[in-house]
């Protein structure tokens, strides 16, 4: 076989087709395609490179947006809501008097001025199984539930605002309970006797087996917690009887309840007689009213007079107290001992 021949069965076998033919025109530009197989090689190598270079460039944007989102973990995003898809929490602890007024009406404006909460509500997703059902007249359309901020929620409704919320998908009732109790306590804006309704409906629907559990829980003092509890049971006469049941105090607590236990005839039907003069009495007058007999007794407040005014009066408090107040400038300092020498000589003759 001829030199010639034994080439062409050596090269038969290889494609040519990647190999362009080269351009016999001097003059023509130079093609950007390598046109050896060599040149093909170190384009590949060039080409695997730049993939590399590209690969590592697209790793850093990850990493970097990775941090970004690390910064936000566990942060709470704030979304805003139609607050006719939010439904009062079964927990809530904010009496229908807080919705109106003066006081109300200013909330709303600030509200409408800043065109809407600035500090957002907090509200779970209403997932079946997880609480009660709304109620028959409440709008299938529900979504959310309260977790706090039932007066934000409120005023968003009525002005017509979107309501700004964080919300979280699922929260169980005892988590909730806690998120409401703390938040309210922190604004410092709640009353006694909301609390303890707030508490003693806790208690009687299981949420807590005791008030001592409750407040170990939660990390109020027993002593006010209980306090609280007792308000909350109180007749509806003895709560009517004062202008609002907001107003209730609780060092009042123990007190009514001792007079309730001790007259309690007597408690409610000064209760009845004070209900009649409801707004026309500041707290204090209604509770001491309470505790005391009726003003119509004689017993109750002795005038005292001298030179012929009113010097002093005997009043008689709860348990069997008696109180002598004397009139601005009636007693004079230097007859402080000669008074106590008077009630000693006078107790002792008795």
């Amino acid at each position: 076989m001829s030199s010639k021949k034994r080439l062409g069965t050596l090269i038969g076998d290889i494609d040519m087709s990647s190999f362009q033919k080269r351009d016999g025109n001097a003059g023509a530009a130079p093609t950007t395609r390598p046109t050896t197989g060599v040149g093909l090689v170190m384009g590949a190598i060039a080409g695997k490179g730049d993939l590399e270079r590209k690969l590592s460039e697209t790793q850093a944007s990850l990493d970097q947006a990775s941090q970004r989102l690390t910064e936000y973990e566990g942060a709470e995003l704030v979304r805003k809501l139609d607050p006719a898809s939010i439904r009062r929490s079964r927990w809530a602890n904010r009496d229908e008097q807080n919705f109106a007024g003066p006081d109300w009406d200013a909330f709303k404006a600030e509200l409408q001025s800043a065109g809407g909460n600035v500090e957002p509500i907090k509200v779970r997703r209403v997932i079946d199984g997880q609480s009660p059902p709304a109620p028959a007249s409440v709008s299938p359309t529900i979504e959310f539930e309260i977790v706090f901020g039932h007066r934000r929620h409120q005023a968003c409704l009525e002005l017509g605002l979107p309501v700004n919320a964080v919300v979280v998908d699922a929260m169980e009732d005892r988590a909730l309970f806690a998120e409401m109790d703390r938040e309210n306590r922190q604004r410092a804006n709640l009353s006694a006797w909301e609390q303890g309704r707030m508490y003693n409906h806790a208690l009687k629907e299981g949420l807590y087996p005791s008030i001592r559990r409750l407040a170990e829980d939660l990390h109020v003092n027993f002593s006010d917690a209980s306090r609280c509890c007792k308000l909350a049971q109180l007749p509806d006469a003895v709560v009517q009887a004062f202008p609002s049941p907001l107003v209730l105090q609780v060092r009042w607590a123990k007190p009514l309840a001792d007079a309730i236990q001790k007259d309690p005839d007597g408690v409610l039907e000064r209760a009845r007689e004070l209900h009649a003069e409801r707004g026309k009495l500041t707290p204090a007058q209604v509770i001491e009213r309470l505790l005391n007999e009726s003003p119509n007794n004689p017993k109750h407040c002795i005038a005292i007079h001298a030179n012929g005014q009113q010097a002093a009066s005997l009043k008689m408090g709860p348990k069997g107290r008696a109180v002598v107040e004397f009139e601005a400038g009636a007693l004079e300092p230097s007859r402080h001992d000669a008074l106590v020498k008077l009630i000693a000589d006078f107790l002792n003759a008795s």
